[in-house]
């Protein structure tokens, strides 16, 4: 169950969903967008928060119904001891001003023993001063919190959101008031069968407010997004869309002090500005192997919005994947948004980041990671472009969602353009990915066009692609593995989860003979492979799963096995680091925990960790 009411925000997008495909135009812009949002000014709300269960939703919607009751509705700008001290007849069975304090942004799981598995709706509440000489507009902008989240601010609803992973924010500009406001927030972290997830997943369902509020100042005109980029034709372009009373017909001009290179335009009729000029011969291109980002500066009248870009093109020619112009080898690996520790929370600080992707770039010798299964913090991504690591970038269309549910594709195209529209200006962002595993179904076939499409229309820079199981037989002992996927033939890469050995009952000595009937000139990327191990447990004769032998020698069969296929052209092995995953029970090994890490959740490094990275060592010097 979900908070009743809640698609009504995305109704316009539920209209274009429930249209033929062929008719449907892209889902409207999230608005306000406030792109790089997190290098603007403003007033970070992390730290202390008041936190009160509501299991039944009783702040949502009485018990038969309808509203809720006063002495429900949390979001009331009331203090209510004195409320009840001074009409005996009031009745409150909250009080938000006198709960217990947790730090945001976390999960609840890691507060108390006692909401380890709490799955529902939580209520937030703290209250913050705001600026005493206000001018412009103000917003509250959310770096992420899952699941769905209705937002209040002086006891008026703000707005609401559904979707765990992608930034929201609301223009609170008329609710401001003067000294202290109160700012109350429901999260509710349950999934349905019209979720996107559906409720079976394979990782942790981390409920919270997991990445940071903010309020944020802007002028009453301002950029609300900006996208500069090189285009597949070597030219730069740039797009600009202002939001505001002036936003028409408004002076605008691009600064990159680096290039020397400064354009002036006028925004048209709808605010929005387009222009292309050619590269400058002292631009160097982004690469893993020099990482060069250029301070970008887009001016508005009193608004200067800012970013750090990289500048390269992809594309693909024949089977081979091409950076700038090159064929690459992907040489990665998959990661889930969970930090090193015995009680990740999924706060993804600079510094829990850097710790994961630095195993990935000086570990492993690796280029790229597959960011699974859903859009990663902001964090994480400039991180990524900071140190050089291409990445695969994915909307958790998983497994079994509802794809005859226009509600339920509507939701993953809001999802989808949310993430697109903050990442673009990010180098290190080389693929776009509509889903995993997900069974072929014509409905199914439908839904992910549709969301293939709208990535081409969202972003023609880079590639789009989905992580796709393949059909099995068997010739003379030897697994025979056949791409027969629809999809395949709207995807610029294909990817493929192989499993065989860890899943199935073949023998690891016959998995380099395997037989792959994929697409002969495509580029072809493993998205998936790997076994479990428990770190420190051991098998002298390499034959019991779970053991570090075990994975190491599934690793060296599984790289042989890979090397026999011509059009590959990169890994992302399943997974960097072990993983919280209720599903996983097994209680000598697992303990709720996917085993499948090259370390464990401490950073203990695995013996498959070094197998994968003498393998990618000597990738390095050939592309492909």
């Amino acid at each position: 169950m979900t908070i009743p009411g809640w698609t009504r925000a995305i109704a316009m997008t539920l209209m274009l969903a429930a249209t033929p495909l062929a008719a449907q135009e892209p889902p409207p812009r999230p608005a306000p967008l406030l792109v790089a949002a997190d290098l603007r000014d403003g007033t970070d709300l992390s730290g202390a928060w008041h936190y009160s269960i509501d299991p039944f939703r009783s702040g949502i919607a009485g018990f038969h119904g309808g509203a809720p009751d006063s002495g429900q509705q949390r979001w009331r700008d009331v203090d209510v001891r004195q409320a009840m001290a001074s009409d005996s007849r009031v009745l409150y069975e909250f009080d938000l001003a006198h709960s217990p304090l947790t730090t945001l942004p976390s999960s609840w799981l890691t507060e108390a023993p006692e909401l380890r598995h709490y799955d529902g709706l939580m209520w937030y509440q703290r209250s913050f001063p705001a600026p005493v000489a206000r001018r412009g507009r103000y917003f509250l902008r959310f770096g992420a919190a899952n699941y769905a989240t209705i937002v209040y601010l002086n006891g008026r609803e703000v707005g609401r959101h559904e979707g765990g992973f992608t930034p929201f924010a609301f223009d609170v500009t008329r609710l401001l008031r003067d000294g202290d406001n109160q700012i109350t927030i429901g999260v509710d972290s349950q999934a349905n069968e019209a979720t996107v997830p559906p409720p079976v997943t394979d990782w942790e369902n981390y409920g919270g407010i997991t990445r940071p509020v903010r309020l944020i100042a802007t002028p009453d005109t301002y950029v609300d997004d900006a996208w500069v980029r090189l285009a597949r034709d070597g030219t730069l372009a740039v797009d600009v869309h202002l939001d505001g009373p002036q936003a028409a017909n408004h002076p605008v001009a691009l600064h990159i002090a680096d290039l020397k290179l400064d354009r002036a335009g006028v925004t048209d009729a709808r605010g929005d500005w387009h222009a292309t000029i050619a590269a400058p011969r002292a631009l160097v291109r982004w690469s893993p192997d020099r990482p060069r980002l250029y301070d970008v500066a887009v001016s508005a009248g009193a608004d200067r919005w800012r970013d750090r870009i990289g500048f390269r093109t992809l594309a693909v020619r024949g089977s081979d994947i091409l950076l700038n112009g090159r064929p690459i080898f992907l040489r990665g690996i998959s990661m889930h948004e969970e930090e090193l520790g015995v009680d990740p929370t999924r706060a993804m600080t600079p510094a829990a980041a850097r710790a994961l992707l630095g195993e990935i770039k000086d570990g492993l010798h690796g280029n790229y990671v597959r960011l699974a299964h859903y859009p990663h913090s902001e964090v994480t991504l400039r991180l990524a472009d900071e140190m050089g690591l291409l990445v695969w970038s994915e909307v958790p269309v998983y497994w079994r969602v509802a794809w005859s549910n226009p509600a339920t594709l509507a939701r993953a195209r809001t999802m989808l353009a949310e993430n697109i529209l903050r990442d673009r200006n990010r180098a290190a962002v080389a693929i776009w990915s509509v889903a995993n595993e997900t069974p072929v179904t014509d409905a199914r076939n439908a839904f992910l066009r549709t969301l293939v499409a709208d990535a081409r229309r969202l972003d023609d820079t880079r590639l789009v692609s989905a992580a796709l199981l393949v059909e099995r037989s068997d010739a003379g002992g030897h697994p025979v593995m056949t791409l027969a996927d629809p999809l395949a033939d709207s995807l610029d890469v294909l990817a493929i989860n192989t499993y065989n050995g860890w899943y199935t009952q073949d023998r690891l000595a016959d998995l380099p003979g395997s037989i792959w009937h994929v697409p002969p000139n495509r580029p072809l990327i493993f998205s998936e492979l790997g076994a479990d191990a428990r770190a420190g447990f051991h098998d002298p004769v390499h034959e019991q799963k779970f053991s570090e032998e075990f994975q190491a020698d599934y690793y060296r069969a599984t790289l042989a096995m890979a090397d026999r296929l011509p059009t590959l052209r990169g890994l992302s092995p399943w997974i960097l680091k072990d993983f919280r995953s209720p599903r996983r029970q097994n209680p000598d090994f697992q303990q709720g925990w996917n085993r499948k890490g090259l370390i464990s959740e401490t950073g203990e490094r695995k013996a498959a960790f070094d197998v994968l990275a003498a393998y990618y060592h000597g990738k390095e010097a050939t592309p492909r």
